[in-house]
């Protein structure tokens, strides 16, 4: 009684990291697969508001079980052996059942399963002999959504001097307050008094149906709020419902949400779990809020500290020979590399990079940086090297005195280039792939370097993809320009044809065993009989062949060719 009532003081959160503590019960249970006698203790690690409240531990393949058999000097039996190590302690994996039981003395044997395949046999067995059943047991622990503060949404809730409650309708407006600031006690056991309990009489009580009652005076999280925001931008003036079900059967479920993977704990969990509750009462027409996910990288940065470990403004940091030393002492620094934040003082304020070179210089060089998922080192260089390039589309399209340096025609070569490109950014564009969209109009815009005046419709077209990346400037040159009597930002975006950016001729991987041996061109519309002749008929190809029987070719149209000898 003594360990119970002492355990019911922890906060469950912190059942992962505190020492495991627990006593033998004194009672026993038997295993449903084996028939062996299990003893039973009453432990403090284990959430009484997951499952059932009970487990059986497997200490071998638990950590915390682990922790606490060894605390106790209980049996610990290996069921599991990792495939490719040979893990020692607590193997948490998957891997291959050992020690699990003889197929030939018992049904509900595991033995040299997989871990899928033994899980898949032993609730389906269980399931047979009727000692069990398969349930979905879902990991969502209780949510405490009531908050002592004045900052948040207020319950919807009155409660009557009988205990009773009643919906309050909404909005419910927080009152106005001089002091909202909680109230602290050393005492643990003196009252909670919200601030809302400090507000006006007339605010915290209420009469309805000649009968009186009282607010509820905690506040809801602010996750109230947050939750469902998504909902709210589709109809944000709506006083009527939080949103037009029209609206919303048009709009939802959102098509992509772009976050940082810590969200997936947080914000995801709870607006999910909201979400589903509309969509149960039918408030929703789809039960998932978003269809797309994508996590984001970081962008990091070197940070730099003195010797007494104090992190120095990257603005007063000077390099001599590679080394860091800083402006105003001289002393030598001591470099970190890591992400790029205000604590590590290694970051430079957009509005300052916008400031001396521009925001489509800055939104460019963030996009071009790398793939969007991964986290790449931020550098000054990569924004003077973005600059440089909008520099010379201005002067391909704008003469120096500001008119247009445009001239008709358009080359079949260029045409070529023109749909290549359109496809290129638009496929890159529907799958988040940025950085290699801006590389495709680098390389169209070096072929127009190459040229004396820009043809028309290829300056058009090239500004309305250069649009979604630097909007600001690809807008200026449009104007001055004058491609048409709207707004760059009122056009079309183009549409590539794939039969005009096809190429006369492709170029073909040659492999001989598997191994690359060479290349060769063929025509587009070669044939396999074909691209297996040319191949054959490349000196170094054939050279390598010499003497050899061919036993197979494999050809992957368009691509590649491998000689099997």
């Amino acid at each position: 009684a003594p360990h119970i009532a002492e355990a019911k003081k922890e906060v469950p959160i912190n059942h992962d990291t505190k020492e495991k503590t627990g006593i033998i019960s004194g009672i026993y249970a038997r295993n449903p697969v084996n028939g062996e006698k299990l003893p039973i203790f009453v432990a403090d690690y284990v959430s009484m508001d997951y499952g059932s409240g009970a487990i059986m531990a497997v200490p071998a393949h638990d950590e915390r079980d682990f922790e606490f058999s060894q605390k106790y000097d209980l049996p610990i039996t290996k069921v599991v052996q990792a495939i490719k190590d040979n893990a020692e302690g607590c193997f948490t994996g998957e891997g291959i059942s050992i020690n699990s039981g003889d197929v030939s003395e018992t049904p509900f044997a595991i033995t040299s399963l997989s871990t899928p395949e033994a899980k898949e046999k032993i609730t389906k067995t269980l399931e047979e002999h009727g000692q069990g059943k398969t349930t979905v047991n879902y990991k969502l622990r209780d949510w405490i959504f009531s908050r002592q503060r004045y900052w948040g949404e207020p319950f919807p809730i009155a409660i009557g001097p009988d205990g009773d409650t009643i919906s309050v309708d909404p909005p419910v407006i927080l009152p106005e307050m001089e002091n909202f600031r909680p109230e602290t006690s050393d005492d643990p056991n003196s009252p909670v008094r919200p601030p809302l309990s400090r507000a006006d009489k007339s605010w915290k009580e209420i009469e309805t149906d000649g009968k009186k009652y009282k607010r509820e005076l905690n506040v809801m999280p602010q996750w109230a709020g947050s939750c469902w925001y998504f909902l709210r931008f589709i109809d944000p003036k709506n006083d009527q419902a939080f949103c037009d079900d029209q609206k919303e059967r048009f709009f939802m479920p959102v098509d992509l949400y772009v976050g940082g993977a810590e969200h997936a704990v947080l914000h995801l969990l709870y607006s999910r779990f909201w979400h589903k509750v509309l969509y149960d009462l039918g408030h929703v027409s789809a039960p998932e809020p978003f269809k797309k996910l994508f996590n984001q990288g970081m962008i990091t940065a070197d940070a730099f500290a003195n010797s007494q470990g104090v992190y120095i403004d990257i603005r007063e940091v000077e390099l001599h020979d590679g080394e860091p030393y800083h402006t105003k002492t001289g002393e030598k620094l001591t470099r970190f590399s890591g992400k790029m934040g205000k604590r590590y003082k290694n970051g430079l304020p957009p509005e300052e990079v916008g400031k001396e070179y521009g925001v489509d210089t800055l939104r460019l060089y963030e996009m071009y940086m790398g793939p969007l998922e991964t986290s790449a080192p931020w550098s000054m260089e990569g924004i003077r090297g973005m600059q440089r390039f909008l520099q010379r589309v201005w002067r391909n399209f704008v003469t120096e005195d500001r008119t247009p340096n445009l001239v008709d025609g358009l080359t079949p070569e260029l045409e070529k280039l023109q749909h290549k490109t359109i496809l290129k950014v638009t496929d890159d564009l529907e799958n988040l792939r940025f950085n290699t969209a801006i590389a495709a109009l680098i390389e169209f815009n070096n072929e127009l370097v190459q040229m004396e005046s820009v043809p028309k419709e290829v300056g058009r077209v090239f500004l309305l993809l250069l649009a979604p990346f630097a909007p600001h400037i690809a807008e200026e040159i449009w104007e001055i320009c004058q491609f048409s009597e709207h707004e760059l930002s009122d056009e079309r975006f183009p549409t590539g044809d794939p039969e005009k950016a096809k190429d006369d001729e492709i170029t073909i991987a040659v492999q001989i065993q598997g191994k690359m041996r060479g290349t060769i061109q063929v025509p587009a519309s070669a044939t396999d009989e074909e691209m297996k002749m040319a191949a054959k008929s490349d000196p170094k190809i054939a050279k390598r062949l010499e003497g050899n029987e061919i036993r197979r070719v494999i050809i992957v149209p368009q691509r590649l060719i491998n000689f099997i000898i």
